[in-house]
């Protein structure tokens, strides 16, 4: 069975209450029963940190043994070299999720520190961008 980590960052806790005209108004609790029924053979564990090292403390404590880490940093995306480097440094592989298509919102959203070390970006598909990163990492072609 394959593990894989959904990690959040900071402010994705008030999912289904934040400017649900963009995130939608679905919280993510309603959500990863429904995500998880999608790959029954597949365990999927969440997280969610609004502080950077805590996000980066979990990546480095699962990134040496998970099959796959789906990765939305929210805002610290644009800021964070911290998180790159954390990214490049563990074993598994990452997949960078924005439930917003990020290039049609303010330019400072159109660009990521953290694309360069993950396997692939999906956004704009909103809470269904987790359900297709979940698919990349299991995957096996």
């Amino acid at each position: 069975m394959k593990r894989i980590l959904i990690i959040n960052g900071p402010n994705l806790n008030l999912l289904g209450i934040r400017e649900p005209g963009i995130y939608g108004k679905s919280s993510f609790k309603d959500f990863l029963p429904k995500l998880k029924a999608s790959f029954p053979d597949v365990e999927i564990s969440y997280y969610q940190s609004n502080i950077e090292g805590e996000l980066i403390n979990k990546m480095q404590e699962v990134g040496f043994s998970s099959d796959g880490i789906v990765l939305n940093a929210g805002a610290y995306t644009h800021t964070s070299i911290a998180l790159l480097d954390c990214i490049r440094s563990i074993k598994c592989p990452v997949v960078e999720v924005h439930i917003s298509n990020v290039h049609q919102r303010e330019e400072y959203r159109h660009h990521s520190m953290i694309s360069a070390g993950c396997k692939g970006v999906i956004c704009g598909f909103g809470l269904n961008s987790y359900k297709l990163a979940v698919e990349a990492l299991t995957d096996d072609d």
